[in-house]
């Protein structure tokens, strides 16, 4: 059986309240045995640590996300430093800047991910960053704040953003997207990419695959991606399977699988 780990799903949120205990058990049953499951916002964090410390194999982020940005308030960007040292995550996140969503305060945004990504630095964490119609921005900041090492979830960049990550520690989150024919661009990266730069991840309830389009997505499809991705680079999936598990337990620094 392969041994994959969904680098970004959101277990936690409500899509899954029906039959999450479901949802974890057909992940299991193909291989996806690890899940980094990273917040949104501070009002979910309780919530997220509970079903993280109720369920083997399921690891916490915890961040402020830039689309839940009406949710966010100062305080809780100032106790997320003390939220970090007690319970010691795997990663700070979901965080980043979204200057595609009408309305979200761009200045805002830029505040509250500085903040999280010193913090980051200063736990020596890797942050899980969302980046969309920001990714320049968000590549300068990264710069800027200096000694970070991370993922871009749901990297939909050209190749030169791919290799300025690269050089800046940062690997790449690859789901969903992939498996559309019509994404020429992101095949492409993937296609020749070096492998040590790639994370595998759904997204799940977000960003159903292709033949999957309007459903729910979950852990369990994440099986596809990597399907997908080793036929994109002319491997076996074991070979992709092994290698963005690797990445995974390295970047989150998580333990190594028997």
């Amino acid at each position: 059986m392969l041994d994959l780990i969904d680098s970004h799903s959101h277990l936690d949120a409500a899509e899954f309240d029906p039959d999450r205990a479901a949802v974890l058990a057909r992940a299991r049953n193909v291989g996806v045995w690890r899940q980094i499951v990273p917040a949104v916002a501070f009002d979910t964090f309780t919530a997220l640590h509970d079903l993280c410390a109720s369920e083997g194999g399921l690891y916490p982020a915890y961040g402020l996300h830039p689309m839940f940005l009406a949710a966010h308030k100062p305080e809780h960007l100032d106790a997320l430093p003390d939220w970090i040292a007690r319970e010691r995550p795997v990663a700070v996140g979901e965080c980043g800047l979204d200057f595609f969503v009408p309305g979200l305060d761009q200045e805002a945004q830029r505040h509250y991910f500085r903040r999280q990504l010193e913090i980051a630095r200063d736990f020596s964490l890797p942050v899980i960053l969302h980046a969309r119609r920001a990714l320049d921005e968000v590549i300068a900041t990264i710069r800027q704040i200096g000694q970070l090492c991370g993922v871009v979830h749901s990297f939909s960049g050209s190749p030169e953003q791919a290799r300025q990550l690269w050089k800046c520690g940062f690997l790449l989150g690859i789901g969903g997207p992939v498996t559309y024919p019509r994404a020429r661009r992101l095949r492409e990266i993937v296609t020749t990419m070096p492998i040590e730069f790639l994370l595998l991840e759904t997204d799940a309830p977000d960003q159903p695959l292709h033949g999957h389009q309007g459903a729910r997505n979950e852990p369990a499809l994440l099986v596809e991606v990597c399907e997908c991705v080793a036929k994109l680079r002319g491997v076996g999936i074991d070979e992709i399977a092994s290698a963005t598990t690797r990445n995974a337990e390295r970047l989150f620094a998580l333990p190594a699988s028997a």
